[in-house]
């Protein structure tokens, strides 16, 4: 049996955004109507414009901090898949505030939004950041640490309140704590850019990447279709032990940043064999970042039954080739 979504009103936040475009397309693709809701504060309009003449999609131009537009959004709406955020750890030490604002002042606007309009389901993007100083690896959904940053905090209290507003109001919630999502449309540009199309573009352009510190910090690195797999099952899923619930999205591999970088080098050489000569510099250790990162994915095989498809090296391969064509 397939398990994806078809035939349902859903609205993506934040649908201009990497993962939510991605989510815009695939559920577009498996014929759902789908709403998008983005202020474009970090979102791109060229994200939105494969969908702009499809009569099933509709752009609500709105914030998710206004719960007039939250209303707006979730009218005759199915299924809410909640990507709308303000990502990023440094970007959280610079302004907390108003990652405060967005994260969980608009989470708690959009999630008692869905609940009035009788929405069915809402599934939101929790983050592998709640897991804190926490040193046990791998990653298991119910043992966390204290959070090292603004931004792990605002995720960390978004997953209360979804469990606050399971046992207050009956609404059925469903976390996704995603593990360093990558792949097709994640912008390289930016203070705050990620750091595989950080990677990609200084390659493309020649110029020398900066890893920050010395290189051996490690992430669960998870290629964007098994995020979109993630999202499908979390939303047909019956099985009463599996909603309501918090899950690791991942692969369930580590990668060190130097072994990403080399990866990423020798696949971008295929296209330009002088990219090999670019070595990398190596600078500061970023404030707020955990030094690794390992997720099991037990829980959400079992009651999800997700399944991974790709791989790091297999993801990689992927960005590398669309970055190569979209850049």
């Amino acid at each position: 049996m397939e398990r994806i979504l078809k035939d349902r009103r859903v609205l993506v936040t934040g649908g201009a955004g990497f993962i939510g475009s991605n989510l815009v397309e695939s559920f577009l693709l498996s014929g759902n109507t789908v709403v998008c809701l983005d202020n474009f504060s970090t979102g791109k309009r060229e994200n939105l414009k494969p969908f702009a003449n499809n009569p099933e999609f509709k752009l609500i131009e709105g914030d998710i901090r206004n719960y007039d537009d939250c209303l707006k959004a979730v009218a005759d709406i199915d299924f809410v898949f909640h990507q709308a955020a303000l990502g990023s750890v440094p970007r959280s030490m610079t302004d907390p505030v108003t990652s405060t604002d967005v994260n969980i002042g608009g989470f708690v606007k959009m999630l008692f939004a869905a609940k009035e309009s009788g929405v069915k389901r809402f599934i939101y993007a929790a983050s592998s950041s709640t897991y804190g100083d926490n040193p046990d690896l791998p990653k298991v959904e119910d043992t966390i640490g204290s959070p090292l940053s603004p931004y792990a905090i605002t995720k960390y209290v978004d997953e209360l309140f979804a469990n606050n507003f399971t046992k207050t109001y009956g609404i059925d919630v469903i976390g996704l704590r995603y593990f360093n999502v990558f792949g097709r449309r994640q912008d390289p540009d930016g203070a705050y850019a990620a750091v595989i199309p950080k990677f990609m573009k200084s390659l493309m352009k020649h110029e020398i990447p900066m890893i920050n510190g010395d290189g051996s910090v490690s992430r669960d690195f998870t290629y964007i279709d098994n995020v979109i797999q993630a999202n499908h099952l979390a939303s047909v899923v019956q099985e009463k032990a599996a909603i309501n619930q918090v899950y690791n999205v991942a692969h369930g591999e580590r990668t060190t940043l130097n072994q990403l970088f080399f990866t990423i080098r020798e696949l971008a050489s295929e296209f330009d064999k002088e990219i090999l000569k670019i070595e990398p510099v190596y600078g500061p250790a970023r404030m707020g970042d955990i030094p690794h990162s390992l997720a099991s994915i037990e829980k959400a095989k079992k009651l999800l039954h997700y399944s991974p498809t790709l791989n790091v090296s297999q993801g990689l391969k992927e960005a590398v080739k669309w970055y190569w064509a979209n850049l």
